[in-house]
């Protein structure tokens, strides 16, 4: 018998797919909203061509109907009770882009309740109630997709579910809020002050009235639980992440942090160790020359580091209209892609099964072993740096960088970069360096990451 040429093996039918355009509803019409559906609109044939069949969205629920009619036109129903949308018949997927926690998760809970898959940009939603959305999605048999959430237009959600799924995660570090990035960024640059590199952020739309969130690092460290949680198999903890805001930086810490090789980032850090797992957010310097270094404005970085892959960089904007949309209608694309997919072979929305989750332990930030940067104003003298030296060999740090400054303004200042050390010794041994004879002010200490 002759092997069968390629031209003679027989064909297989192509499998069954759902007729006619995958149905949305959407909860909300503002700036994510209004940018997915013109890019539904501008990359229809595109995005249809990806995907298999068309995505349409059917209805909108608003606050503001005539706005939203404005933005969608005559074809698509505007409702003013989200209810109506999540509960509705004819609606496969609903997107919440509405924001908060309170309605959307009632709304969300709802939606999975009725049989809809859900796609959703809210990641302080999912980072504090992600664990009971995601459970009730699982045993409903729908999806919960949130590309959207994390990084806005890197797909960082994808590469860890995905891309990554053979390496077991070290570690996860991001710059992931982008009104905090281009703030550092134009102090850095400028030596702009905190409040008045804010009012710019403001002004050129990167910041809210009420920045609080982004500047206070509350919306990166929503980012970085559902990244935690991703690369480590673990429930959300949210709730037992150190956060820690970029108001207290000075221009002078920036100027210094050159000096000694560094730039500040707000920096939200996840790493695993043998004791449990770090989670943290807050400023702290990187070597200039690391590529994170290199983020500037208000752009978003991801770095992740595998046992296979080695280390990865995933690089973008970390705001904006379409650029969320981006990530929205990705999402729409993955529910059609599993359209005819058995629940049981959905690509699980946190990476792990759910038998598989590890309630890891989360290891207090007191515990956790690095490297810090001190600033010490002192007095002339030779005497003041000794005793420095000598206070903190007695609480068993040395110094791995070591300059001795004087500042117009500021005066004679002591700069250092430690040796690893727990951050409870560290914090202990800046309170001791206040009562010294040789120190003539507050001590200022960050925390040094060094990532790449």
């Amino acid at each position: 018998m002759h092997p069968l040429s390629i031209s003679e093996l027989p064909v297989a039918p192509p499998p069954p797919s759902p007729s006619g355009p995958l149905r949305v509803g959407m909860l909300g019409i503002g700036v994510v909203g209004s940018g997915t559906y013109a890019v539904l609109a501008r990359n229809k044939a595109l995005i249809r061509a990806r995907a298999g069949r068309e995505i349409r969205i059917t209805m909108v629920a608003a606050r503001n109907l005539p706005r939203a009619r404005k933005i969608v036109g005559p074809q698509v129903e505007v409702v003013g009770d989200p209810l109506h949308v999540v509960q509705h018949p004819e609606v496969d997927v609903v997107v919440e882009v509405i924001g908060g926690c309170t309605v959307a998760r009632q709304l969300v809970l709802e939606a999975i309740r009725h049989g809809k898959h859900v796609v959703t940009a809210n990641k302080a939603l999912l980072a504090l109630h992600g664990d009971e959305i995601f459970d009730a999605a699982r045993r409903r048999g729908v999806m919960v997709c949130f590309e959207g959430a994390v990084a806005v237009s890197i797909p960082i959600v994808k590469a860890l579910r995905e891309g990554l799924t053979a390496n077991r995660i070290e570690w996860v570090a991001g710059i992931l809020n982008g009104t905090s990035n281009f703030i550092l960024s134009r102090m850095s640059e400028n030596g702009t002050r905190f409040d008045e590199a804010l009012r710019e952020a403001q002004r050129l739309g990167y910041a809210e009235a009420d920045p609080s969130l982004d500047v206070n690092g509350g919306d990166a460290g929503h980012k970085l639980a559902l990244l935690a949680s991703m690369a480590f198999g673990m429930p959300l903890r949210f709730d037992a992440m150190p956060v820690e805001g970029i108001a207290s930086i000075q221009p002078a810490d920036m100027q210094c942090a050159e000096r000694l090789g560094y730039r500040i980032k707000l920096l939200g850090v996840a790493r695993r160790s043998d004791a449990g797992i770090e989670l943290r957010v807050r400023p702290a310097l990187i070597p200039r020359d690391s590529l994170m270094a290199g983020v500037n404005g208000s752009m978003n970085a991801v770095m992740v580091k595998g046992d296979a892959a080695g280390v990865t960089m995933h690089y973008g904007a970390g705001a904006g209209s379409e650029q969320t949309a981006s990530a929205v209608i990705a999402d729409l694309v993955d529910v059609i892609r599993n359209a005819n997919a058995d629940p049981s072979g959905f690509v699980p929305a946190l990476a792990f099964h759910q038998e598989a989750m590890t309630a890891l332990p989360v290891l207090p930030q007191e515990a956790c072993i690095g490297r810090h940067y001190l600033r010490i104003p002192i007095h002339e003298g030779e005497q003041a740096i000794s005793e420095v030296l000598a206070a903190l060999t007695d609480n068993g740090i040395a110094a791995d960088k070591r300059l001795d400054t004087c500042d117009e303004d500021r005066g004679r200042e002591l700069l250092m970069v430690t040796q690893p050390a727990s951050e409870a010794v560290v914090a202990q041994a800046v309170l001791g360096l206040a009562a010294l004879p040789g120190v003539r002010g507050a001590v200022v200490k960050l925390a040094v990451e060094e990532i790449g």
